[in-house]
């Protein structure tokens, strides 16, 4: 497992994406601290998956409509191009729980952002998830994630 994760790197990445109409659906209610992990941990093998096929096709369906109306799953694909071309193996995030630098929140907008890492060596994945509730779940609106060197110490 450690040897797996020495492997772990992801370039930075970020979506922008047009802004879409409120909601009107069921009110969104802040997921609890299992519902946040699970977020965090598809959203990161679900790009893991398109990286390893080159198919951005589902990463992209699992977002929100605004998500998908900007971004192909060609753009997609040109957005991690430099990510999947390391061939790297993100699968480890399933057994590591994630770590939060911010208090998961909703912003004024009523999205939920989710901001942190995975403490994993010898780099630390960081991420900044960016959730709106669509279609009575939380889906992908934004995502931003690098791969930094660990801390010394664990933090």
């Amino acid at each position: 497992m450690r040897q797996a994760i020495l492997y772990l790197a992801i370039a930075t990445s970020l979506i922008c994406l047009a802004s879409e109409p409120a909601h009107t659906q069921s009110a969104p209610r802040m997921p609890d601290t299992n519902g946040l992990t699970i977020l965090v941990r598809t959203t990161i093998i679900a790009l893991d998956q398109a990286n390893r096929t080159g198919n951005y096709t589902v990463f992209r369906d699992l977002g929100t409509p605004g998500f998908q109306k900007s971004n192909t799953a060609a753009k997609l694909a040109s957005i991690f191009a430099t990510l999947r071309a390391k061939n790297l193996n993100l699968g480890p995030v399933v057994m590591i729980a994630p770590k939060f630098t911010k208090k998961p929140a909703l912003n004024k907008q009523g999205m939920l952002q989710l901001t942190g890492y995975f403490p994993t060596r010898p780099l630390r994945i960081n991420f900044d998830l960016l959730y709106r509730w669509a279609g009575n779940r939380w889906s992908l609106f934004g995502i931003a994630a690098q791969a930094n060197p660990a801390p010394a110490k664990s933090q």
